[in-house]
């Protein structure tokens, strides 16, 4: 027995990709390697290896493929467009921060054999429903597990087994479970009977206790049943009944049980297991928030040196980055322009030995997946290092390439008293940058003395967030600068400006003008003036980038500068950790768009909100976060050493105002990381939920040294479902790790 759905291997194109296709794989002009590549009968997996290798190969799974690029559509392919054209080539993309495949076919047919047949396999897997996923599943641990490749699975294969799925498991039981499965007396399973296996060694009777409170008959939930749970657990009081049919059609594989209108374990189990069931409000996912206030009303997902793949000294630039940031619903995009050696722009990280890419290929890239994700407004930071001369260049190519989707005139013709919204900008670019006059542009070539880039911040005295060499340079450039007037005509809402302090831009600052601050000039400024900031932003865009001593281009922690209303605090994207999980956690919401609405009282120009006092607030009502950690499902192995079982511990991390910053955590596991049951309650209190992120964390308990990371998940607060819920796990760069999970119940009242 396969999996539902292996009819698609009768396909005309996987079947070509399971006969097999010598490849080249490309890595670099000079790097280009035949390699054999097959799909595997599990109709999922990638296997390739080197004719030369010996027995050496690697596999991966079509589930980590988001999408094939035919033809030159990297950085790479095109570096070889004379020597192997476009029909021969394709891209692999993977989900995450795992780099690309480039590839090349020896004929356009074998090209279009694989470029068809993996889109078709990566549809199949993007539309399974729970129980075809969990066949998959099942399946793949069959085929790993059978050694041999007999189809069939004896003790000794079903102990090795055990310890892949990590799980230490006494043989006696595991003896146990195996006998009731070999229904045949073979001494080996078949596929049948492993999935009776499977079923046994998944029973969940944490699942089972929950359905035993709300089943009469102890076997099946009736309709009013599952609607008493979904009112009184679930807290759905508004469309339990509606809702409790929908559950039963979607979920229950028993005919039998649909036609009474009941709901069995089995679809309890699955619905739990689901997206729905899951700890994130659906509701929360679609775009729900008011788009048509001022942009200086938004959270604005954002990132730094948008152009670095890794560190910003020897690190490479590469237009994938943006590709990458732009997938990532990422709304605001730095561009660091330098002179060329032969009259072309170059990006690149000044002063270090990061690789060069083309300023007008940067742009071009940026028309092509602007707004493939979300359609509303995408911001270009540009950091302006350019003459005059190449900055007519700059302006030339951003005008020429992004034509019509670059604004370069307001929006009805009248200077504003506030921005325009998200929803009034839809399709547009943006340029941040430094300007000449007002909004409505004019004035010749000038010299200016104000702000060359963000970092030349140091000058006005915030050198502790700058390295020594950005020092020098920023020093030297303090002398005055040229800007051309066509670059400077670009600009319309985001005019780069310096800040000269709170009543000074209170009295004076325009809101089409907005400052950037080093990440330690903006803490400084949160301590000191905490409600003058959120006042500030309230109006004004600020953008906050890393401190210059960040070679490695890790990041700071962003919550501290939304605590005060700022809009576009800019990470290293490339950097997975706490400070992307956050990013990712705040911004899954609202439809992924890249922009989340701030509570009212950031919005409100006379706030007085503080976050070190957030109990001054009117209708502050502090909230209590009650999370009963039941059991973990599946959870991945950390060291792949097929002995290894993880100890795991969970710990749930609240980010907020400084109130409401805390963390607890359960004991942890011996040996289980299949099926770890805790049983512990996690309290908190939460005194500002519309600014608060609530981090689920897995670790694997080490006494010794440092626990390693298993998984985590992100959300805002104001996201959570109360109820019994699962949390599906995400891998340490934010891409999903079916089918771990967190099982645990939920309650939010208000405290008393």
């Amino acid at each position: 027995m396969a999996p539902e759905g292996s009819c698609i291997r009768d396909d005309p194109h996987v079947k070509a990709m399971m006969a097999g296709s010598t490849l080249r794989k490309v890595k670099s002009r000079s790097w280009k390697k035949q390699r054999h590549f097959r799909l595997l009968e599990d109709g999922l997996t990638i296997w390739y290896k080197s004719r030369w290798a010996g027995r050496g190969h690697s596999t991966f799974s079509i589930s980590d493929l988001e999408a094939v690029r035919e033809g030159h559509q990297s950085e790479v392919l095109l570096s070889i467009a004379e020597e192997f054209p476009a029909d021969l080539c394709f891209t692999l993309v993977f989900h995450g921060r795992q780099r690309n495949l480039d590839l090349v076919a020896e004929s356009p047919e074998e090209a279009q054999a694989w470029i068809h047949g993996v889109r078709k396999l990566i549809h199949k897997t993007q539309t399974m429903d729970e129980k075809e996923k969990l066949d998959q599943w099942v399946w793949d641990w069959f085929q790993k597990a059978d050694k041999n490749k007999d189809g069939k699975m004896n003790f000794k294969e079903v102990r090795k087994l055990l310890k892949m799925m990590n799980v230490d498991m006494d043989e006696e039981h595991a003896l146990y479970l195996f006998t009731m499965a070999d229904k045949s007396e073979s001494g080996a399973l078949e596929i049948e009977q492993f999935v009776q296996f499977y079923k046994m060694l998944t029973q969940r009777d944490e699942v089972w206790t929950v359905f035993q409170d709300y089943s009469g008959d102890g076997e099946k939930l009736m309709l009013e049943e599952l609607e008493n749970f979904l009112r009184m657990e679930q807290q759905e009081e508004e469309r339990s009944g509606r809702h409790a049919l929908e559950l039963i059609a979607r979920y229950e594989p028993s005919e039998s049980a649909k036609k009474q209108g009941a709901m069995s374990l089995d679809g309890f189990q699955m619905y739990l297991c689901s997206q729905e069931g899951s700890v994130f409000k659906p509701e929360r996912c679609r775009l729900y928030q008011d788009m048509s206030r001022p942009l200086s009303h938004y959270f604005i997902s954002s990132s730094h040196n948008t152009y670095l793949l890794e560190d910003q000294l020897r690190g490479q630039s590469s237009l994938e980055a943006y590709i990458q940031a732009l997938k990532g619903s990422c709304r605001c995009v730095e561009v660091d322009c330098w002179d060329g050696s032969d009259g072309e722009p170059i990006v690149y990280h000044g002063h270090t030995l990061t690789s060069k890419i083309l300023f007008r290929d940067v742009v071009s890239t940026l028309k092509e997946y602007a707004f493939k994700v979300s359609d509303f407004p995408l911001i270009l930071s540009l950091e302006n290092h350019c003459g005059v001369e190449q900055q007519a260049i700059v302006a030339r190519h951003l005008r020429q390439i992004l034509a019509g989707t670059l604004l370069t005139t307001l929006l009805d013709g009248a200077v504003p008293q506030q921005l325009p919204s998200p929803q009034e900008l839809r399709g547009k670019i943006l340029l941040k940058a430094k300007k000449i006059g007002g909004p409505e542009g004019g004035g010749r070539d000038e010299t200016l003395t104000d702000e060359v880039s963000d970092e030349d911040e140091l000058a006005n005295g915030d050198a502790e967030s700058m390295s020594t060499e950005e020092s020098l340079n920023a020093n030297a450039k303090n002398s005055k600068s040229k800007l051309s007037r066509e670059l400077s005509d670009l600009v319309v809402y985001c005019k780069s400006i310096h800040f000269h302090g709170f009543e000074h831009a209170r009295l004076h600052a325009k809101c089409h003008e907005m400052s950037s601050f080093s990440e330690s000039k903006a803490k400084r400024l949160a301590k000191e003036a905490g409600s003058r900031f959120v006042q500030y932003n309230t109006k004004h865009l600020s953008r906050i980038y890393p401190g210059g001593l960040r070679t490695d281009s890790s990041n700071y922690n962003p919550q501290e500068m939304w605590n005060v209303g700022c809009q576009i605090v800019a990470l290293n994207f490339q950097t997975a950790g706490l400070e992307m999980d956050l990013n990712d956690g705040l911004f899954r919401q609202n439809g992924c768009c890249g922009y989340v609405l701030k509570p009212d009282f950031m919005r409100d120009g006379n706030t007085q909100f503080s976050p070190d006092k957030p109990e001054g607030r009117r209708g502050h009502k502090p909230l209590r976060l009650s999370i009963q950690v039941i059991s973990g499902q599946q959870l991945p192995k950390v060291n792949q050493k097929e002995a290894s079982i993880v100890d795991p511990l969970v710990r749930v991390e609240i980010y907020g105002v400084p109130r409401d910053q805390n963390k607890e955590e359960t004991s942890h596991i011996n040996n289980n990381g299949f099926n770890p049951v805790w049983n512990e309650t996690l309290n908190f209190v939460i005194h500002t939920p519309e600014l608060a992120l609530v981090r689920f964390v897995v670790e694997d308990y080490d006494k010794a040294t440092r626990n390693d990371f298993i998984g985590q998940f992100t959300l805002p607060f104001l996201c959570i479902q109360a109820g019994y819920r699962h949390i599906h796990l995400l891998s340490r760069d934010g891409t999903p790790i079916p089918p771990s999970s967190l099982f645990v119940n939920i309650s939010i009242s208000e405290r008393t």
